[in-house]
């Protein structure tokens, strides 16, 4: 398998997947802890894995490992995000309680969703950027990014869920 993968073999990156897709999911499951993100993470894996097959030297053992070793770093990816997230969100909740009077609290909600949107990261971020600020279709975005319709579909609803949460959060706090 780890031969045809690293000649471009369709077929081949849909027998990894058949065959190592649980293994990765739950790696990325126990390291996050979250369905959605472990999923995601997978996800990702596989579409590295296909774009970087050239990168795979084939021996019998040599795809189960390489495949941990990107998960592994998707993973590393996913845990600096929420870092930067949870600190960005103490950062935005410290700036709109410095807000004086004269600032509308619709502005200091436009702020916190504008900082939300950037601290998603890419490219969650950036698909509801697009679609929100752009006035995008998903399809459009997927064209764009050059990322599945269906992957779209998915960061969009996801990073509106967080956004929707976010936002009931700075409504709570009032």
């Amino acid at each position: 398998m780890a031969v045809q993968l690293s000649e471009g073999r369709p077929s081949a990156i849909e027998a990894a997947y058949r065959h190592y897709s649980h293994l990765v999911y739950t790696i990325a499951l126990r390291a996050l802890g979250d369905r959605q993100d472990a999923e995601d993470v997978t996800q990702q894996v596989f579409l590295a894995a296909w774009r970087g097959a050239e990168n795979l030297r084939p021996s019998p053992t040599a795809l189960p490992g390489w495949l941990v070793g990107i998960a592994r770093h998707k993973i590393a990816d996913v845990l600096q995000a929420r870092g930067q997230e949870s600190r960005r969100l103490r950062a935005v909740a410290d700036e709109t309680g410095r807000i004086g009077p004269e600032t509308s609290r619709d502005h200091a909600l436009e702020i916190a969703v504008i900082a939300e949107l950037e601290a998603m990261g890419d490219p969650r971020g950036q698909i509801l950027r697009m679609t929100i600020m752009e006035g995008l279709s998903h399809s459009d975005v997927a064209d764009r990014l050059d990322l599945p319709l269906g992957t779209v579909k998915s960061h969009a609803r996801r990073g509106l869920i967080h956004l929707r949460s976010m936002l009931k959060e700075v409504r709570d706090d009032d």
